[in-house]
């Protein structure tokens, strides 16, 4: 979740160029919003609805509590994912047992939220129905729309967006007055930023005036003539529009369509550019939602990628048909809407669209596969951000696996894809989308590879049991293990093994979930041990990791402590030499059950503070929150009331935020309910309402270093465990952690092997851990300074 005004959540992106004019169109847009809760800014491509609707959210947003936030559709192309990509908009994940758009109404029925859709055209029906439905429901929602056509809904206020407005073009005006016209305000602007010397004088004023009038003043349109300006002078600008454009040099004022004027302008761009800067325009524009360059490189003709490629990339933004975008540390290039179906068109054209579509869904399929022999290692969060920017790619690359063309001939590819995005769906809590596409996998072609069936029956089983849909899953583990049987091999029968463990698990036996994850888990480990499996797939050990986690529950919480300790080193066994966090956290806020469990709150809370140190690197929202329930559960048996109840009302909000619950499994809520009625009871109901609603206010930031006991997140104590070891407790941790025995400390330390065991157990008992590695683990997790 982002912001932009201080305490005001949303999702507004900063406005990286100036915002020119529309003072009428502000204060008419803000009128309507007055008098009905669904404005809609209609108008045709490139005349600036996004823009506008942004400006006009930005200054309403104070009116807003609960805050505004942005949704963009133009890259949406499955009308059926419409609730979904809201929920992500909003940082929603799915709530087992809910449907989407079932969570959009419990999210947003009782907050006072301005909601802004953008570029519904293209999803006209279904976002009309979703809108309808959600302000029925919602009644202090109001909701903000662009679209080329009217939504349709009743009570809807339409505010047509026109062009800038242009100078009176029979006459030569004035420097000042054309100067402060909308249309060449913008000119100037763009064509300063492209070239800091230009200024606006009594010389090129007439000729700026032409351009803008000649476009119709069309933002769009304007900004593509303005960063000719490098190249030109406004003059020679003029000139190409009028040779190009004859129908605008009429003397009437009588102009064509502005659909047609946009072409016209981007027609005139295209010609422009070279011819191996069109060729590649029109490649570029098989990518949805962005790319990076190596994603251009590996599916663009060899021809165009040989010469000069990154000139031309380049070149292309400087003429802006690419627009550059800075993520963090990498950088995105993109198309406007008009270009990119533009450039679509000429692949079209030139019959090269069905060969850019197979080799974008060949290069997507290899980078998911990629994502997923590196996931469980240094570059997880990598891969987890990448696959973040990379969904509107991926799910083009799925639409198009799914035709007819690309199932005759490669019935896998949109099984492998899919199962290969298992982790990551997971990991983004996308449940919903993930099995939507794994059922359209398994009922697309029946010729599909049966091991690939077994992999997907197993993941859409899980993400069923996720959901709470217990039928399904137990229908999809059923499928499961009878086509395992049928195939007989050791990997298809651990799958049908780890479909069952998970399907008892999920329906709250936890007896029965404990023989089937063991056998498979024995499988696996003695495969890869005896060398059976020559390097085992990222799947396999992803699933065996799974099994070890969901063994770790089913044991500790059914009072076999033994094998959950044991679950949990197998997991650290893998996942700390790999340098692995989103395992490693689920692990230690499991071993944080079992340990609240037994009573030994002092390992609990140890663990679980690792956890979430763990999984705020992978940013997972629904982690960081069961993560602050039980460090709450935690406090109410340490005796601090106050505190449960802070991290209780921060977990609260964190929970409606993501819309995830609490307690993640079914015997987990007495934890929840047992841990309000006893603060409730030390504290008073008054004490611990103000308590609840102190850590209901705090941002995300400040929760997690509240309960880390850490002043600020940016600033936090290396480890708030730190002081808890003396300066030769710590030397010898480190020891530790760099694998050397006890008689090896002894030595370089030269103290006795008795006393160097000695040092070993105290680390141990003032930690909570069991075992050496659980030290290896935390110290290269939390980076402590070595003491001399």
């Amino acid at each position: 979740m982002t912001t932009s005004v201080k305490e005001k959540p949303g999702n507004l992106r900063v406005e990286l160029t100036s915002f020119i004019g529309r003072r009428h169109e502000i204060t008419e847009a803000r009128r309507l919003q007055s008098t009905s809760r669904l404005v809609t800014l209609t108008g045709i491509g490139g005349v600036g609805k996004t823009r506008l609707s942004l400006r006009v959210a930005e200054d309403s947003r104070r009116a807003f509590a609960d805050g505004v936030w942005f949704v963009a559709l133009g890259d949406l192309h499955d009308p059926a994912l419409l609730p979904e990509t809201i929920a992500a908009a909003l940082g929603l994940p799915d709530r087992p047992g809910r449907s989407v758009s079932r969570l959009l109404i419990d999210h947003l029925s009782t907050k006072q939220t301005l909601l802004v859709l953008d570029n519904c055209e293209h999803v006209l029906c279904a976002a009309a129905a979703l809108v309808q439905t959600l302000l029925r429901a919602c009644p202090e929602l109001q909701i903000l729309a662009t679209s080329r056509e009217v939504l349709g809904v009743d009570g809807e206020q339409v505010m047509r967006v026109p062009p800038l407005a242009v100078p009176h073009t029979h006459q030569d005006p004035p420097l000042e007055a054309t100067a402060n016209c909308e249309a060449v305000a913008l000119f100037v602007a763009r064509a300063t930023s492209c070239l800091p010397d230009f200024v606006l004088t009594e010389s090129n004023c007439a000729a700026v005036a032409g351009i803008c009038g000649r476009l119709d003043g069309l933002p769009l349109a304007i900004e593509l003539a303005a960063v000719r300006i490098r190249a030109m002078t406004a003059e020679q600008i003029l000139h190409r529009l009028t040779d190009r454009y004859q129908l605008l040099t009429v003397g009437s004022r009588v102009a064509p369509t502005r659909q047609q004027t946009l072409r016209s302008c981007v027609d005139w761009s295209y010609d422009l550019c070279t011819a191996r800067e069109q060729q590649l325009w029109a490649w570029l524009s098989v990518f949805a939602g962005g790319f990076e360059l190596d994603a251009a490189e590996g599916i663009c003709p060899e021809e165009l990628v040989t010469h000069c490629f990154l000139d031309v990339v380049s070149s292309l933004v400087d003429k802006s048909i690419l627009a550059r975008e800075q993520v963090g540390e990498v950088v995105r290039l993109g198309m406007p809407e008009a270009i990119r179906d533009y450039g679509r068109e000429k692949l079209r054209e030139s019959g090269d669209l069905p060969l850019a579509q197979r080799r974008h869904l060949e290069w997507y399929e290899q980078l998911v596969e990629r994502a997923e022999s590196e996931w469980i290692g240094p570059r997880q969060t990598e891969w987890i951000a990448r696959l973040d920017r990379e969904q509107s790619n991926l799910r083009d690359a799925l639409a198009f696996s799914l035709t007819d063309a690309v199932v005759g001939a490669d019935p896998d590819v949109n099984a492998r894809i899919a199962n290969a995005l298992f982790m990551f769906w997971s990991c983004r809590g996308l449940l919903a989308e993930a099995r939507r596409w794994m059922g359209r996998c398994l009922t697309s072609s029946d010729a599909m590879k049966a091991e690939e069936r077994v992999e997907m029956l197993y993941c859409d089983g899980v993400l069923a049991g996720m959901q709470g849909q217990l039928g399904e899953a137990s229908a999809r583990a059923e499928q499961c293990c009878s086509l395992a049987e049928q195939l007989g091999d050791a990997e298809s029968l651990e799958i049908g093994n780890y479909a069952k463990g998970y399907r008892a698990l999920f329906s709250g036996d936890l007896a029965a979930a404990v023989e089937p994850l063991q056998t498979a888990i024995a499988s696996a480990g003695a495969s890869i041990a005896t060398g059976a499996d020559r390097g085992p797939s990222a799947s396999r050990i992803g699933r065996q990791l799974g099994g070890l986690l969901g063994l770790a529950i089913a044991s500790g919480l059914s009072g076999d402590e033994e094998t959950a300790d044991a679950c949990h080193e197998q997991v650290l066994a893998i996942t700390t030499p790999r340098e692995e966090s989103f395992f490693r956290a689920y692990s230690s806020w499991t071993l944080g059950l079992t340990a609240l469990r037994t009573g030994d709150t002092g390992r609990a809370s140890t663990v679980t503070a690792l956890a979430l140190r763990l999984i705020r690197k992978v940013d997972d929202p629904v982690m960081t929150g069961w993560c602050l329930e039980s460090l709450a559960w935690i406090a109410t048996r340490e005796d601090e009331p106050t505190r449960a109840a802070v991290l209780m009302g921060a977990a609260e909000t964190l929970s409606q935020t993501v819309g995830s619950t609490s307690a993640t499994l079914p015997y987990l809520l007495a934890h929840h309910e047992e841990c309000e009625l006893i603060a409730r009871d030390a504290l008073g109901t008054r004490a611990y309402g103000e308590a609840f609603r102190t850590g209901a206010a705090m941002s995300l930031d400040e929760t997690v270093a509240y309960a880390l006991g850490d002043h600020c997140v940016a600033q936090a104590r290396t480890t708030p465990f730190a002081p808890v070891l003396t300066p030769r407790e710590t030397e010898v941790a480190h020891l530790v952690a760099a694998g050397h025995s006890n008689k090896m400390i002894a030595s370089m330390l030269v103290i006795s092997p008795r006393t160097a065991q000695g040092h070993v157990e105290h680390v141990l008992s003032k930690l909570g851990f069991t075992s050496r590695t659980q030290i290896a683990a935390w110290m290269a997790e939390n980076q402590l300074d070595r003491r001399p």
